[in-house]
C-alpha cells in the first residue's frame, strides 16, 4: 500500500521553521559573546539535522544537499576543530535566511531561486575548504537585497477631495528606489464630460531597492481606504556578495550572486495562517467540560417531563450549574486561540543584531515575558507596532558607542521588551537607555510645522504625545531604518484599532519607555450600551473620552448646518446618531440627551445619544459573512435580554461625519 506523504508535509515545515528560529538564536547567542559554548552548538547542530532528516525522507534533495553542508560545518564547530568565530557565524546566518526561503518556497509550491542557494552553497563549501584556524569574511550587513516590487494602486474617484496627492506619494517611493510609473487611463472621462475633482487615473509601479513592504505601505498609509492597494514581491536582484577567503591569500569566487530576477506576475503565497497548535492539556479540559454540559443537560430535561413548583429550588440550581458551565466553556475555548507572546518576540533579535551593525551601534535587545499568552489575531496585529518602536529605539533612542563614552554610559546600549499579564489586560513594555526624548527639539519641530501655536505652551504630557501627530519626525535626515515621520502615528492607531492604548514615560538622558495595553482577546470588547430612538447600540469603552450634559449657550452653528460644542478650550463637533443611520429620533433638542465625546487618532467628536444605559462585555459577532460592510458598524453582539445590538466603528463614524460635512 503507497502512503501519500503530503499529509506529513505541513507538521514538517511547521517543525522545521521552529527549528530555523532556534538555529537562528543560537547564532546570535554565539555572535554575541557565546563563542565556543558546546549547547548552544549542539542545539543548531540538532535543529539542522532534524531539518535534513526530514527533507530525506520527504525528498527534498536540494534541502538536504543545502542543510548537510551547514550540518557538517557546524559538526567541526562542536568537535572545536573550526573556531566559531563571528565571521563565521554571520556567514552561517546568512545561510539560515536561505534554508528558511528554500523552506517557503517547499511549502508554498513555487521556485526556487537556485541562483541564491547555489551561491550560499558555495560560500559555505568555501569555509569548509579553509584551513582550520582560517577565517572567512564576513558577508557585510550593507550589502543587502535589492528587492523588485509590483505596485498596483487604483485610487477612488473622491481621493482628490480628501486634499491627497498621487504625485506626492510617486515621490516618496522614488527616495526609497528606483520607481516606474505607468499609468492606466482606460477609465478617464472624455474632456467634455470631466469633473477635475474625480480621480479616474490608476497606475502600475515598479519599485527596485533595499526595500521592505512596511516602507511602501507607510507611504500609503494616508490613503488607506480610499483606494485599493496590491503589494506584490517579484524577486531580488544584485548580489549580496559575501565572499569567504583563506586568510590573506585564496578569494572565493567573487561573482556569485545570492539573488535572482524572478518573472514579473508571480505572486508568493504566505502559507497557511489559519491553524494553530493546540496542547492536550487544553483539548482535555474542553471534553470534560463537554461532558459537564451533557450531565447538566440532562438533569434539566427531566424538568420538561415531570416539573412541579417544588422542584424550582432544583431548577434553579440546575440553571446556576449551566450557567457556570458555560461561561468556562467559553472560558477554555478562548484560551485555544491564546498564543504566548514570544511567537512575536523572536523576530526581533536579528533584526537588532543587523540594525546595530548597519548603524554601527552596540546593542543588547532583553526580551522576558516570552511566554505571556494572548489572542492570536492580536498577537499578529502587534508585531508591526512593536517592530516600529523597536526601530525608532535602535535609531533615534541608542546613541553611537562615542557618545554614551561621553555620556559615561557603557559603549553597550539595551533594548528591553517585556510582557505581562495585569488584569484582563497584557502589558507589553519596550524600553530603552538611551537618550530620551528632546521635548525642546520636539516643541520647535511642532511649531514649525504648525501643529503648535507660537505662544502656545503645552504641558509635559502633551509635548510627548506629539510624536504621534502624522508626519511628524525630528530626523535631521531620512534614512531607510526611520525618520521618515510615517510610523508612530500608524503605531498609535493599530493600537488603538485593537482596542488598546500607549503611553510614554521619557526620561531626558536616561531613555524611554513606551507601555501597551492590550486586551487578551478580540473576541469579547468591553462596552457602553447606549440608547437612540428605540434601539441600542454598543461603543467600544476604550473610545470614550467621556459624557457630559449639554448646554444650548455652549453650542454653535457654522454654515447653518454643522454644530460644534464648546468643551472647555476646544471646539468638537456634534454627531447624532440618528441622522447618520437614519433612525426615528425620541429627543432631538441637545439638552434632552447626553453629548458623549469619543477619541480616535487624537480627533475627538461628541456623539449624541438619548440615555446612557449600562457598561458590560459584550461577546462580538462579525456581520461581514452574511451582510456587505456597513460603515460605522463593526460587528453585532446578543444583549442579555435577547436583543440584538449593533457596535458602533468609531474610526468609520468619524469617517461618516467627514464624508457629510465634504458634501455639505
Amino acid at each position: 500500500m503507497k502512503i501519500d506523504v503530503t499529509r506529513f508535509h505541513k507538521v514538517y515545515f511547521e517543525e522545521s521553521f521552529e527549528g530555523l528560529e532556534s538555529m537562528e538564536a543560537g547564532l546570535l547567542a554565539l555572535s554575541e559573546g557565546a563563542s565556543g559554548d558546546p549547547e548552544t552548538i549542539n542545539t543548531i547542530f540538532r535543529a539542522a539535522h532534524s531539518i535534513k532528516g526530514g527533507a530525506g525522507s520527504f525528498g527534498f534533495g536540494d534541502v538536504m544537499e543545502f542543510t548537510h553542508l551547514l550540518e557538517t560545518l557546524l559538526d567541526q564547530m562542536r568537535a572545536g576543530t573550526r573556531e566559531s568565530s563571528k565571521e563565521t557565524t554571520a556567514c552561517l546566518l546568512k545561510a539560515v535566511d536561505v534554508l528558511r526561503e528554500m523552506l517557503e518556497a517547499k511549502r508554498d509550491a513555487q521556485p526556487v531561486a537556485e541562483a541564491r542557494i547555489a551561491a550560499a552553497a558555495q560560500l559555505l563549501q568555501n569555509i569548509l575548504d579553509m584551513p582550520a584556524g582560517a577565517t572567512p569574511e564576513a558577508p557585510s550587513i550593507d550589502e543587502v537585497d535589492q528587492s523588485i516590487w509590483r505596485i498596483d494602486f487604483r485610487p477612488h474617484q473622491h481621493l482628490l477631495k480628501t486634499g491627497n496627492e498621487p504625485i506626492r506619494m510617486f515621490r516618496e517611493l522614488a527616495s526609497l528606489g528606483q520607481l516606474r510609473v505607468a499609468a492606466n487611463v482606460s477609465a478617464v472621462s472624455r474632456l467634455g464630460e470631466m469633473d477635475p475633482e474625480e480621480c479616474r487615473l490608476s497606475w502600475n509601479l515598479t519599485l527596485i531597492g533595499m526595500i521592505d513592504e512596511m516602507q511602501i505601505r507607510e507611504v500609503f498609509d494616508w490613503v488607506e481606504g480610499d483606494c485599493d492597494l496590491n503589494i506584490v514581491k517579484l524577486g531580488s536582484v544584485e548580489p549580496l556578495a559575501p565572499v569567504a577567503t583563506e586568510t590573506g591569500t585564496r578569494k572565493a569566487t567573487p561573482n556569485l550572486e545570492l539573488n535572482e530576477t524572478v518573472t514579473a506576475g508571480k505572486a508568493v503565497s504566505i502559507g497557511d495562517g489559519g491553524s494553530i497548535r493546540v496542547s492536550t492539556e487544553k483539548v482535555d479540559a474542553i471534553i470534560n467540560l463537554v461532558g459537564e454540559l451533557v450531565i447538566t443537560q440532562s438533569m434539566l430535561s427531566q424538568f420538561g417531563d415531570q416539573f412541579d413548583i417544588s422542584m424550582i429550588e432544583k431548577l434553579r440550581d440546575g440553571l446556576a450549574l449551566l450557567a457556570r458551565n458555560t461561561r468556562e466553556l467559553q472560558e477554555t475555548v478562548l484560551k485555544i486561540r491564546m498564543l504566548p507572546i514570544s511567537f512575536c518576540f523572536n523576530r526581533f533579535p536579528r533584526m537588532v543584531h543587523d540594525l546595530s551593525a548597519k548603524l554601527g551601534k552596540k546593542i543588547h535587545l532583553k526580551c522576558s515575558g516570552e511566554q505571556t499568552e494572548l489572542d492570536k489575531t492580536v498577537l499578529e496585529k502587534i508585531n508591526e507596532p512593536l517592530l516600529h518602536l523597536i526601530r525608532n529605539s535602535i535609531d533615534h533612542g541608542i546613541e553611537s558607542p562615542e557618545a554614551r563614552a561621553l555620556a559615561g554610559k557603557p559603549e553597550m546600549g539595551t533594548v528591553q521588551l517585556q510582557a505581562s499579564h495585569r488584569g484582563g489586560n497584557v502589558i507589553v513594555e519596550i524600553s530603552d537607555d538611551g537618550a530620551g526624548l528632546d521635548l525642546v527639539k520636539i516643541l520647535a519641530k511642532a511649531r514649525e510645522r504648525g501643529l503648535v501655536g507660537p505662544n502656545e505652551h503645552l504641558s509635559k504630557e502633551k509635548t510627548e504625545e506629539l510624536i504621534f501627530a502624522p508626519g511628524f519626525s525630528t530626523a535631521a535626515q531620512l534614512s531607510d531604518v526611520s525618520g521618515r515621520g510615517v510610523g508612530m502615528d500608524i503605531v498609535k492607531r493599530n493600537i488603538k484599532e485593537l482596542g488598546g492604548n500607549i503611553e510614554i514615560e521619557n526620561r531626558p538622558g536616561l531613555g524611554t519607555k513606551f507601555t501597551i495595553k492590550l486586551p487578551l482577546t478580540l473576541a469579547i470588547l468591553d462596552g457602553q450600551i447606549v440608547k437612540v430612538g428605540d434601539q441600542a447600540f454598543v461603543v467600544p469603552l476604550v473610545s470614550i473620552v467621556e459624557s457630559v450634559q449639554v448646554r444650548r449657550g455652549q453650542v454653535s452653528l457654522i454654515s447653518g448646518q454643522e454644530e460644534l460644542y464648546r468643551l472647555r478650550d476646544k471646539y468638537i463637533p456634534v454627531l447624532r446618531l440618528y441622522e447618520i443611520f437614519n433612525i426615528p429620533p425620541s429627543v432631538t433638542q441637545l439638552e434632552q440627551g447626553l453629548l458623549m465625546v469619543i477619541e480616535d487618532n487624537g480627533q475627538q467628536a461628541g456623539v449624541f445619544v438619548d440615555d446612557l444605559l449600562a457598561q458590560q462585555q459584550v461577546v462580538i459577532k462579525s456581520m461581514e459573512s452574511n451582510f456587505q460592510k456597513v460603515e460605522g458598524i463593526s460587528g453585532a453582539t446578543i444583549l442579555g435580554d435577547g436583543t440584538v445590538s449593533m457596535i458602533l466603528d468609531i474610526p468609520g463614524i468619524l469617517n461618516l461625519s467627514r464624508q457629510r460635512r465634504v458634501s455639505a
